[in-house]
């Protein structure tokens, strides 16, 4: 739901800080952490009997069409929100970490038991 409220009326005091492409490092980090927790969530949800695999790409396509999904709503539903390509582009990449940082984890030398 916050996705689609605006913000433009709001006066918020930024504190004169103005980070190149913020809004796109948000959008990433968001993914990131929406597919790593996701992954974590799906594997509590299913007692670990979903593999990594088909867990993590179950994840990743949801995580996708949901961030298209919200810029299609974006653009069809608000007046003042534009939808943006880079922000899909974003959150894919953001989405794609977050599958790879959970990739890791379980990989290591001495990895995370995914099976319970």
């Amino acid at each position: 739901m916050l996705s689609l409220f605006s913000f433009s009326q709001m006066d918020l005091d930024t504190g004169g800080l103005d980070i190149p492409y913020a809004d796109k490092i948000v959008h990433f980090t968001f993914y990131l952490v929406f597919a790593f927790v996701g992954s974590l969530s799906l594997r509590e949800r299913t007692s670990g009997s979903l593999g990594l695999r088909k867990t993590l790409i179950i994840v990743l396509i949801f995580a996708i069409l949901y961030g298209m999904l919200i810029e299609v709503l974006q653009y069809t539903l608000t007046t003042d929100r534009m939808a943006e390509f880079a922000d899909v582009l974003a959150n894919t990449l953001g989405a794609f970490a977050g599958i790879g940082l959970i990739r890791w984890f379980f990989s290591k030398k001495n990895p995370l038991k995914w099976k319970f």
